[in-house]
């Protein structure tokens, strides 16, 4: 059985939920007490030396790394829906690393940052900088999805899966999401997806 090392507030740590009940896999949830440093730890440290959750398990298979998870878990579990989690084509290919690229970006040092300042008192974060970061992001994502229902291609992909954590967290770092329509429409859609699971603040 798979197995998901995460924490419950940890929104990387849900993505990979939310692709797992997406696909209907069953999976040992492990969690580990970032609180108490156990990520720092010899145990942990042997399956992820970054020390960071997400890691997924798989037999003799260790991931670390969310946007990873989610594009081994679709090409590996997605049977014969692969393509619909991460096309196959040159373009959607491209659009799809975009976003997971933006997620590791600007997403991480916008919304992701506020959040950690925020609600876990994270004070070496620069908040003013955090802040402008986290309204450029959120115009970027208006304005995309003022033309579109899904951020990569036609349908729901993991590029929106990747995304969505931190996007729909984004009060927990004091981010209003009022003013962008667009974006709380899509936060919507997502919801409303079959197999939908939450988190706390979503």
């Amino acid at each position: 059985m798979l197995k998901l090392y995460g924490h419950p507030l940890s929104g990387n740590a849900y993505k990979v939920k939310l692709l797992l009940a997406f696909l209907d896999l069953d999976y040992e949830n492990i969690g580990v007490a970032l609180e108490q440093g156990e990520h720092q730890q010899p145990p942990f440290l042997a399956l992820n030396p970054f020390a960071q959750v997400p890691v997924l398990v798989d037999g003799d298979t260790v991931l670390a790394d969310a946007q990873a998870i989610l594009v081994y878990l679709a090409r590996q579990y997605g049977a014969e829906n692969a393509d619909k989690w991460l096309p196959l084509e040159p373009l959607p290919l491209a659009s799809v690393m975009r976003w997971l690229s933006t997620t590791a970006g600007e997403i991480r040092q916008g919304p992701e940052f506020a959040r950690l300042y925020h609600l876990f008192k994270v004070s070496r974060i620069d908040i003013d900088q955090t802040a402008k970061k986290s309204t450029f992001i959120l115009q970027q994502l208006e304005q995309h999805l003022n033309q579109r229902e899904w951020l990569a291609c036609d349908r729901l992909t993991i590029a929106d899966i990747a995304v969505f954590p931190y996007i729909a967290l984004s009060r927990d770092g004091q981010v209003p999401l009022e003013v962008y329509p667009w974006v709380m429409n899509w936060i919507e859609r997502i919801k409303q997806q079959p197999g939908f699971v939450s988190m706390p603040g979503i």
